[in-house]
C-alpha cells in the first residue's frame, strides 16, 4: 500500500511512477514516464513534463514547470511558479526560485512581486544551491555545489558559477564568463561576456561601507568587461571599469579604471605591460 494523495483533477498517465506517500494537488499534470520518489509534494497546477525524474522528498511549488528529462535530487526544494527547462539537472538540498528576505537595515528592500524564476535548457545545479526568483538564466548555465544567486540577476548562456560563489542582486553576467570557487560578486555589478574570474576574488560596492544616507545613491559595483581576466585573491573597488582583455593579477588591488589590453599588478594596482596578442580574444 503505497498511501499516497492524489487530486481527482491530476493528470497521471499510466507510464508515471509514483512512489509511495507522494503528494499531487489539484490540477497537476504529470507527463510520460515520469518518475516521482518517496515522498514528493507537487502543489496545485505544478506541471512534470516527459521523462523528468524527481528524488525523494521533493518539493514543487504550485503552478511550477520541470522541463522534459529533467532530474531534481533528493530533498531539493522547487519554489512556486519556478520554470525549468528541458535535460537539466539538480543536485539534493537546493532551493530553487525562494523569495528574498531582507534585513530592516539592507540597501536592498524585500520585494513580494519579483517574477518566477527561468531557468533554460541544459543546465546543471550542483547540491545545496540556493537561487532566488526574479532572476533568469539562458540555455547550460552551470552553477556548483553551495553557490548562491540572488534576485533580479540576468545569467548568459554557458556561464560556469564555480561552487560556493555568491552573485549579488541586480547583477548581469554575459555568455561563457566563468566565475571560479568561493569568489564574491557583489550587487549591481555588469560582467560582460567571456570573462574569466578566478578563485577567491572579491568586489565591492560600498564606499562609505554602510554609512550616511549618501551611499544608497552612489551604489555600484565594477564594470567587467569582454574578455578580461581576474587573478585569483584579487580585489575590485567599487564602480571601478575594468576595460576589455585586461589582465588582472593574482592578488592585486583594482582601484581606478584599467586600460584596454594591458596588465595590472600590485596593491594597488599600476600598469605593467601589454597583453600578449596570442592571448587576446579572435
Amino acid at each position: 500500500m503505497n498511501h499516497n494523495l492524489i487530486s481527482h483533477s491530476a493528470t497521471v498517465p499510466l507510464t508515471t511512477t509514483v512512489g509511495p506517500f507522494c503528494v499531487i494537488g489539484e490540477n497537476v499534470i504529470l507527463g510520460e514516464n515520469v518518475i516521482l520518489g518517496v515522498g514528493c509534494v507537487l502543489g496545485d497546477g505544478a506541471k512534470v513534463e516527459d521523462g523528468a525524474e524527481l528524488g525523494n522528498y521533493v518539493s514543487v511549488g504550485e503552478g511550477a514547470l520541470i522541463g522534459q528529462r529533467t532530474r531534481i535530487g533528493d530533498h531539493s526544494t522547487i519554489y512556486p511558479k519556478t520554470i525549468l527547462g528541458q535535460d537539466g539537472f539538480i543536485g539534493s538540498n537546493a532551493s530553487i526560485g525562494r523569495l528574498p528576505k531582507a534585513s530592516a537595515t539592507s540597501t536592498v528592500k524585500a520585494q513580494s512581486d519579483l517574477p518566477s524564476l527561468q531557468m533554460g535548457n541544459g543546465f546543471t545545479i550542483g547540491c545545496s544551491v540556493v537561487l532566488y526568483a526574479g532572476t533568469t538564466y539562458a540555455n547550460k548555465a552551470f552553477v556548483g555545489d553551495g553557490a548562491v544567486v540572488r534576485e533580479r540577476c540576468s545569467i548568459g548562456q554557458n556561464v560556469v558559477i564555480g561552487s560556493g560563489v555568491v552573485v549579488e542582486n541586480d547583477t548581469k553576467i554575459g555568455q561563457f564568463t566563468k566565475i571560479q570557487t568561493g569568489s564574491y560578486i557583489t550587487a549591481y555589478m555588469e560582467i560582460e561576456e567571456r570573462v574569466f574570474i578566478a578563485p577567491m576574488v572579491t568586489t565591492t560596492n560600498d564606499n562609505y561601507m554602510g554609512r550616511t544616507e549618501k551611499r544608497f545613491k552612489e551604489i555600484k559595483g565594477a564594470t567587467i568587461q569582454r574578455g578580461a581576466r581576474i587573478g585569483g585573491g584579487a580585489i575590485l573597488l567599487p564602480g571601478v571599469k575594468v576595460a576589455p582583455e585586461t589582465f588582472v593579477a593574482a592578488g592585486a588591488l583594482v582601484t581606478k579604471d584599467t586600460t584596454e589590453k594591458r596588465v595590472i599588478k600590485g596593491f594597488p594596482a599600476k600598469d605593467l605591460r601589454q597583453v600578449p596578442e596570442e592571448e587576446l580574444l579572435p
